[in-house]
């Protein structure tokens, strides 16, 4: 398994990267990076060829970039997916592919226990190792990768700032950086009804006042009668006035957009920052979001070089989530680590096109699951691992959609079509198989048409072949997964980082935890990431910490300088 064999220490982690003083030398030579991602947004997008969304601003941005028409992501649910866009790896292959850590594994008593994955000690997000080559890396609050038992927070290591308040203006002068900024008003939880009662979902209840906040006085832009329902959906009023919300709410955010380009402008940037737009899966509707059909996986890819270099175009190679990091770090002049799973789809250095991309689905909050799909550019296969389980069931966030609601009560009452209903039936299908270009919704299952036998045997082998390739860590179910990366199911903690004081005041640092990323900080400023010996006046006080992706943060060791 080429997780199992490849291994990097922390010496060599370090050797990928240049000093921060180098990187701002070669300022002019590295590029920025503003990464924008939607949430929960299929290809809504006019120049994606959508009927119906009313997206200028987007559209815009289309016309100045090259657009990629198969992009896909490893999961059709946030967390997962995010795991892998940060990681580089497939996020079963990291114990990242649960919908969420956080929500806990069951334990055999019925309890829950909240975890965090826990990777091979080599893996690095690419924001991290970004750092280390001295860019500047921020998020706007996001962080939703896995590696911490909360929605928000992780390794500190990865980000300068987890939290920015603006992606790039807390950098020093003329250091280059990489900026994640999530949209978050696109989420599934901003077409609930506003008028939700707190007792329903109190997570719901909130983002549905905060929906109501937003509804204020902001006209409707998408008429429902014009909305294209999916099949897979049954075509009520209700379900068509959130359709109608969710193309609002496109409308409505796309503008962070616009002021981020034009904060670029503004500030003399635009010209050397390479800007990447996407989403972190597809539309937060039933049978899209928590699913491995396209409507969950499929997203919008827009690049827009600083040069103008392919404005307008489209590129129809299949790119996989997985495939972003080794872009941006090959793009940012880093060495890009063989672990990576994916392959570098951009640029001057890009590898051989992909023959297939690759999704999982596992539990999502309460309701387990373990599904593995592959795609080439036409036929889908999904394997159903737990069949006994109907793709449908309660699960309480997703029931407080109207959509969701219109689909229980027509199920209850038997007045769902079979192309709907067959979602709330079980067993379903151990093995699906789609003609995505006859069939683009994934209505009709071919797996058991003999004229399509030599098609299903070759996605079974691919699917075979990246199983091999990658240790997925559902097989066995989650709680024998979470008892190898958390033995006696308590979480490991970082052993504290060694200082060592050496001549000319330079301080090293070394951690006795195997992979632990170490970051120092000097009189309570800043933490920093360590790579190289730091130079420690005489009377400063140099504190140091280390963490282990999933692992608890170590103690601070602290010493004064001599």
């Amino acid at each position: 398994m080429i997780l199992r064999r490849i291994a990097i220490c922390a010496g060599a982690l370090a050797s990928l990267a240049t000093t921060p003083s180098q990187a701002q030398d070669e300022q002019a030579q590295r590029p920025n990076f503003l990464l924008i991602v939607f949430e929960d947004m299929s290809p809504h997008i006019g120049a994606y060829g959508d009927p119906v969304a009313q997206t200028p601003v987007l559209d815009a941005f289309a016309g100045d970039s090259v657009l990629y028409e198969a992009a896909f992501t490893t999961a059709g649910v946030c967390a997962p997916s995010r795991a892998a866009l940060a990681m580089g790896v497939p996020q079963e292959s990291i114990g990242a592919q649960q919908m969420r850590v956080a929500s806990g594994v069951a334990l055999e008593d019925g309890s829950r226990l909240p975890y965090a994955a826990v990777p091979p000690p080599y893996i690095k997000a690419y924001p991290e190792l970004l750092r280390r080559a001295g860019y500047y890396t921020s998020n706007n609050g996001k962080t939703d990768y896995q590696l911490a038992m909360s929605h928000t927070g992780g390794p500190f290591t990865i980000w300068d700032d987890s939290d920015a308040p603006h992606p790039w203006r807390g950098r020093a002068a003329g250091q280059p950086f990489f900026a994640m900024v999530n949209i978050m008003e696109t989420h599934e939880s901003w077409t609930f009804p506003p008028d939700l009662a707190p007792d329903a979902h109190p997570m719901a209840a909130r983002l549905g006042a905060q929906l109501r906040e937003a509804l204020t006085g902001r006209p409707q832009i998408h008429d429902p009668a014009d909305v294209v329902v999916p099949p897979y959906l049954p075509d009520t009023r209700l379900v068509r006035a959130e359709l109608a919300q969710m193309l609002d709410n496109i409308y409505y955010y796309e503008q962070t957009v616009a002021r981020l380009l034009a904060e670029l402008e503004e500030d003399g940037l635009a010209d050397n920052t390479i800007v990447i737009v996407t989403t972190d899966h597809g539309d937060g509707i039933p049978r899209a979001k928590r699913s491995l059909y396209d409507s969950g996986l499929h997203v919008p890819l827009m690049v827009r070089w600083p040069d103008g270099h392919g404005a307008g175009t489209r590129d129809g190679q299949l790119v996989s989530f997985v495939d972003i990091a080794p872009t941006i770090l090959q793009l940012a002049g880093e060495e890009v680590p063989q672990w990576l799973a994916g392959r570098t789809f951009l640029g001057s250095e890009t590898g051989p096109e992909r023959g297939y991309i690759y999704a999982a689905m596992d539990r999502h909050d309460e309701q387990r699951d373990f599904a593995r799909a592959v795609r080439d550019d036409r036929w889908k296969y999904i394997r159903n691992y737990e069949p006994q389980r109907p793709f449908f069931r309660h699960l309480g966030f997703r029931d407080m959609q109207r959509s969701m609601q219109e689909l229980w009560r027509l199920h209850e009452a038997g007045e769902l079509p079979p192309r709907i209903e067959q979602y709330f039936t079980a067993p379903r299908p151990e093995e699906e198989l789609y003609d995505t270009w006859a069939d683009p919704d994934e209505m009709a299952n071919l797996a058991q048409d003999p004229r399509y036998v030599r098609e299903l045997e070759r996605m079974r082998d691919a699917l075979a072949r990246h199983q091999q390739r990658f240790d997925d860590q559902s097989v066995g179910g989650e709680l024998a997964m979470v008892k190898r990366m958390w033995p006696q199911l308590e979480q490991p903690v970082t052993q504290a980082p060694e200082i060592v004081q050496g001549e000319a005041g330079l301080v090293r640092l070394a951690s006795p935890t195997p992979g632990a990323s170490i970051g120092y900080r000097v009189d309570g400023g800043a933490w920093k990431v360590y790579v190289d010996p730091v130079a420690l006046a005489a009377g400063q006080m140099f504190e140091a910490k280390a963490v282990r992706y999933g692992f608890a943060e170590s103690a601070i060791t602290q010493v004064i300088g001599q």
